[in-house]
């Protein structure tokens, strides 16, 4: 077989790959990206809304610098995908617990996403000591009946830190009488929040001058409630079972002293790790409990999922 029939086989062979590779390809963009948008991936303004309201009040979208703030942050965080894409994922898991306990307490649901806001559904702490779901200042949580110790630190407990909030939401609505002012004052502090309205002879969020962070705060929120009421609208499919779960749990009390949670965990027939997953509010390895207090540790059962109004009801109770 001469060099120019092997050369002619070879390119035969390479031209016969690259199209079975190319139709491997297709198959597999056309599965990530199903419904409509099996068009290639594109960067696009993203539209802004004739109206939109924050718990049932308007947003003053026919001021420009409004419309303008809001699209920044529909840009940022849809945009950002590999953190709202989790963010998306996790809510099946936290809304349930958030959106039961906000309702009990007769606060409007879309504090919810206040909630994304401040912690992204993670229990982190922030450079002032602001901690957990909600951030709250140790003063702030013991004010708004959280433990707060070197032992328990309930701002840990998303449960009992969504009951705080909710508290701290009420009594600032008290005193503003309006939502979204409220969601402001979370984050600048009511003192301070009305201490620039006094300043500036201001009575809505949306006409005051304020740091960056404050001025994009109810912003964020918004963006983040658009999002996730449409997803799809701004490209994230999800299938059902691309969404984290709520984990079923039963609870075990405990009322005297625990020389180790980890002897504890492996009585419970879990791990020390998933203990702590669902009490990160204790914050040792031991209880020393002197007072006797009645503390309940939650234990996760399989099969680690369940229906959302299995869960609700948990909550409720």
């Amino acid at each position: 077989m001469n060099n120019r029939i092997v050369s002619r086989i070879l390119l035969l062979l390479l031209t016969i790959t690259l199209f079975a590779g190319f139709g491997i390809w297709t198959k597999r963009q056309q599965r990530q990206t199903p419904g409509n948008n099996q068009q290639y991936y594109r960067i696009v303004t993203l539209p802004v809304p004739n109206t939109l309201s924050f718990a049932g009040e308007p947003v003053p979208l026919d001021l420009f610098y409004v419309k303008e703030a809001l699209d920044r942050e529909l840009s940022v965080n849809t945009y950002w995908h590999s953190s709202t894409l989790q963010l998306i994922r996790k809510s099946t898991r936290w809304f349930p617990v958030i959106d039961t306990i906000l309702e009990n307490n007769n606060i409007p649901s879309d504090f919810r996403y206040l909630c994304i806001v401040e912690s992204g559904f993670e229990n982190v702490v922030s450079p002032a000591g602001a901690t957990g779901f909600w951030q709250l200042m140790k003063g702030t949580a013991k004010e708004n009946g959280l433990e707060v110790n070197k032992e328990v630190d309930e701002r840990y407990d998303v449960v009992k830190s969504t009951r705080a909030a909710c508290k701290y939401l009420k009594e600032s609505y008290d005193k503003y009488h309006n939502w979204t002012l409220v969601a402001a004052s979370y984050n600048t502090g009511r003192n301070g929040l009305s201490r620039l309205m006094e300043k500036q002879k201001a009575r809505s969020y949306y006409d005051m001058l304020v740091s960056d962070e404050t001025s994009r705060y109810v912003y964020r929120i918004l963006a983040f409630k658009m999002i996730f009421e449409a997803p799809e609208s701004f490209a994230f499919y999800l299938e059902p079972d691309d969404f984290y779960r709520p984990i079923p749990v039963h609870t075990v009390e405990v009322t005297g002293r625990i020389d180790s949670w980890g002897d504890f965990a492996r009585q419970q027939g879990i791990s020390y790790k998933l203990l702590k997953y669902f009490n990160p509010w204790l914050r040792q390895t031991y209880l020393k409990n002197k007072q006797k207090k009645n503390y309940v540790i939650r234990i996760p059962d399989p099969p680690y999922d369940r229906t959302y109004e299995d869960f609700k009801k948990e909550i409720a109770n």
